[in-house]
C-alpha cells in the first residue's frame, strides 16, 4: 500500500531534509524511525526539498510498504521513534496514482521576520531579522511586479538543479503584526534559494535602498549578481503542497497556529 504523511519540524538542528551521509537530515530521522516502528527499510519520498535551518510546517511525503496500520498507528507509532522537533502531524492510505511532488498542484512558503533594534532572543533560529525601518507600501508594489510566470534565474542559487528557471508565483502576500511580518509565497515549484533571493530584495525596498521598480531590472536581467544577497533561512516555513480535492488529504495542521 502507499502511505502519505504530513510532517512538521523545526530546522534548526538539521541539514535540512534530503538524507546525507552524516544522517544529520530530517529524511534520515524520519526513515530511521519508520524502519524502527515497521522493522522495514522504508524509502520516502518528499514534496518540497528544504534548506539547513529551514522549518517545516506541512511536508508532505509517501513510501510504499507491506506493512498494514491504521492512520493512527502510523502517527502514534512512528512519533515514538522520531526526536522532539520532528512530528507526523497525519497519515493517509492514497492510490497508487499518487506522488506528493507530481500530484501537487502548488508549493506554499512563508517567511517570518522580526523588525528591530534588537536581535531575536527568544524567537532565535525562528524568524529572520531586519534592524532597519521596512515599509509597507514599497514591498506590496514590488510583490506585484513579481507576480506570474517569469524567468527567475536572478533569484536561483548557483547549486540549483531545477530544469528550467521559469516559475509561476501565483501569490506573494505581505502582513504586519506588531513587530512581527508576515510574507507568503505560493507558486507551481520554487527554485533553490528562490525566496531567500526574494526575500533579500524586497527587504532592500522595504528599507529605501531601491525603489519598488527595481525588481523589474533584476528580473529582466537574469543574473543572480544583480539581485540582492541571500537572506537568512532562520524565518522560512514549508507550509507545504496544495492538491486536488479528489486526494483528501488535508491543507493545514494545528502547526500553522503557531506563526504570527
Amino acid at each position: 500500500m502507499r502511505v502519505a504523511l504530513g510532517i512538521s519540524y523545526n530546522g534548526q538542528p538539521y541539514q535540512g531534509w534530503q538524507s546525507q551521509l552524516s544522517g544529520q537530515t530530517v529524511q534520515d530521522r524520519l526513515e530511521a524511525a519508520l524502519a524502527r516502528f515497521t522493522t522495514q527499510k522504508t524509502s520516502t519520498l518528499c514534496a518540497g526539498r528544504t534548506d539547513a535551518g529551514v522549518h517545516g510546517l506541512m511536508q508532505v511525503v509517501h513510501f510504499d510498504t507491506a506493512v498494514e496500520r491504521s492512520p493512527s498507528a502510523w502517527v502514534r507509532g512512528t512519533n515514538s521513534f522520531l526526536p522532539r522537533d520532528i512530528a507526523i502531524q497525519w497519515a493517509c492510505p492514497v492510490p497508487d496514482a499518487f506522488h506528493c511532488r507530481a500530484s501537487a498542484l502548488s508549493r506554499r512558503y512563508a517567511y517570518i521576520l522580526l523588525e528591530s533594534q534588537v536581535r531575536p532572543s527568544l524567537e532565535a533560529g525562528r524568524v529572520g531579522w531586519a534592524f532597519r525601518p521596512l515599509a509597507l507600501a514599497p514591498m506590496q508594489q514590488a510583490a506585484e511586479l513579481l507576480l506570474g510566470e517569469h524567468d527567475f534565474s536572478s533569484f536561483r542559487a548557483s547549486a540549483c538543479q531545477a530544469l528550467s528557471p521559469i516559475k509561476h508565483l501565483q501569490r506573494l502576500a505581505i502582513m504586519r503584526r506588531g513587530a512581527y511580518w508576515r510574507f507568503e509565497f505560493e507558486a507551481n515549484a520554487f527554485l533553490h534559494h528562490m525566496i531567500r533571493n526574494l526575500m533579500g530584495c524586497l527587504i532592500a525596498v522595504g528599507q529605501g535602498q531601491y525603489p519598488p521598480a527595481w525588481i523589474t531590472q533584476v528580473l529582466q536581467a537574469r543574473d543572480r549578481k544583480v539581485a540582492a544577497p541571500t537572506f537568512s533561512p532562520d524565518g522560512l516555513y514549508f507550509l507545504g503542497p496544495r492538491y486536488a480535492p479528489h486526494w483528501g488529504l488535508p491543507e493545514s495542521t494545528p502547526a500553522f497556529d503557531a506563526l504570527p
